[in-house]
């Protein structure tokens, strides 16, 4: 979700006001990836790298991640959403990680559709931790494979993204789901996070549809 500050920048607003634009522009998209029929969504929401921010724009971020968890719970529940993070949640105040972890127990059985936020998220760590997981529990180094390194990422057991979408122009994948993303399609939209539409993720879906995969074929 790419572009908040420079959406409010180029407005003469304070960037807080553009991450909070952008909470609004992500709970009409995740109504309209339900009303599309997609049954799993990943929003990349922190970084591992947003901490080098200034102090009072990370604090405002969390501050809307907590806010967000909270006024949005009972949403999240009668709709039947099943509510999960990756990335590394004990960097986090406790109060928002008390939060986080009581929404994804209360939601754990729903199963129309999977909300996934990425906080605190860096590929490249998540697979280090990974490996990790599995050198402590004592794997061998002759015997991790790829299927191995997969059931110890923070996404262990969901299907890899069929469709990875960046706004805000930039063309790359920032360390987002490096390992998922293998044979993901890539769309790049030009236009920012807050300015993002459900026309404009409606787009994205059709022409997704339009390819052909050939997963290296």
């Amino acid at each position: 979700m790419d572009g908040n500050r420079r959406w409010a920048r180029e407005r003469g607003l304070d960037p807080i006001k553009g991450h909070e634009e952008g909470v609004e522009t992500l709970r009409k998209i995740i109504r309209k990836a339900q009303d599309m029929g997609v049954t799993s969504l990943t929003i990349y929401a922190f970084s591992s790298e947003n901490w080098g921010r200034t102090k009072r724009e990370v604090a405002a971020l969390i501050k809307l991640l907590l806010t967000a968890v909270v006024k949005d719970r009972f949403e999240i529940v009668k709709n039947g959403v099943r509510f999960r993070t990756i990335g590394d949640l004990r960097r986090f105040p406790l109060n928002l990680r008390t939060a986080i972890r009581e929404l994804v127990r209360v939601t754990k059985r729903n199963n129309k559709f999977v909300f996934n936020l990425a906080i605190n998220y860096g590929g490249r760590a998540e697979i280090v931790r990974a490996v990790r997981k599995l050198v402590k529990k004592g794997t061998s180094a002759a015997r991790i494979t790829e299927e191995g390194i997969a059931s110890y990422l923070d996404t262990a057991g969901q299907a890899d993204p069929d469709l990875i979408i960046r706004t805000g122009g930039e063309q790359r994948l920032s360390n987002f789901m490096l390992w998922q993303s293998s044979y993901s399609e890539l769309y790049f939209s030009d236009r920012k996070w807050p300015e993002f539409s459900e026309k404009d993720f409606e787009s994205a879906i059709k022409e997704y549809q339009k390819r052909s995969r050939r997963f290296g074929g």
